[in-house]
């Protein structure tokens, strides 16, 4: 991991959202990745949270943005909008709450087809891995729904910090051998100008209502999420 005053030198920007029903700690999970800290006691997101952090990857220097979208029915057509130029996504439930496992088929997956863009990687969470007293959804149930969907799997405890880092490397990993497995051919400069070969692609489309990074001097920004 990069230390905060290099967070102005970086190579990629990959925006990676959390999705989930209310209540499955994405919250948790997005404020123990990024800033090591924990509640007990939070309250629901109301639209969105954002953070970043860098990480290194093959000698890049990668800067994550993580999304941490509501879970509330009544926040989803809000929430929708933040997909957009996601390059991941962590998918998660909470072990002990059967109703989060199912919704994921029912809402969030249909949610990251619609919106999301369709190479996006998706790495399935299952959250409060520390409460084995109250798990209602198996291990196996866990990684029988990421095969079946082609996703990655991991279990985590925001509380006691298992896998948080783990869940979010490998995303950002994942996304990282998929872009760079990509011909240079296959990005092109906001102008149309053929020959650029610099690494840095910032893959995201923000509507006027987000908050966007200071523009980098010299950086092309995409405003697709092709990868």
């Amino acid at each position: 991991m990069a230390d905060s005053d290099e967070y102005d030198s970086y190579d990629y920007i990959f925006k990676v959202v959390l999705v989930g029903d209310s209540g499955v700690g994405k919250s948790n999970l997005f404020s123990r990745f990024t800033r090591n800290t924990f509640r007990l006691q939070t309250l629901p997101t109301i639209g969105l949270d954002f953070d970043a952090k860098n990480m290194v990857i093959d000698s890049r220097t990668i800067r994550t943005q993580i999304w941490d979208t509501a879970g509330q029915e009544r926040f989803k057509a809000l929430a929708s909008t933040y997909y957009r130029g996601a390059l991941g996504a962590l998918l998660v439930y909470d072990v002990t709450e059967r109703d989060t496992f199912r919704d994921l088929e029912r809402l969030w997956l249909q949610e990251l087809r619609l919106h999301a863009c369709d190479e996006i990687a998706v790495i399935l969470v299952g959250n409060k891995a520390d409460l084995r007293h109250l798990r209602t959804v198996s291990v196996e149930e866990g990684r029988a729904f990421a095969e079946r969907h082609g996703l990655g799997f991991v279990e985590t405890s925001a509380l006691d910090s298992t896998n948080v880092d783990a869940a979010f490397e490998n995303i950002v990993t994942e996304i990282y051998r998929r872009v760079s497995q990509r011909s240079i051919k296959d990005y092109h400069t906001e102008d149309g100008l053929p020959g650029d070969t610099r690494p840095m692609t910032l893959l995201r489309a923000l509507s006027q209502s987000q908050q966007p990074e200071p523009h980098k001097p010299g950086t092309n920004m995409r405003k697709c999420c092709q990868l």
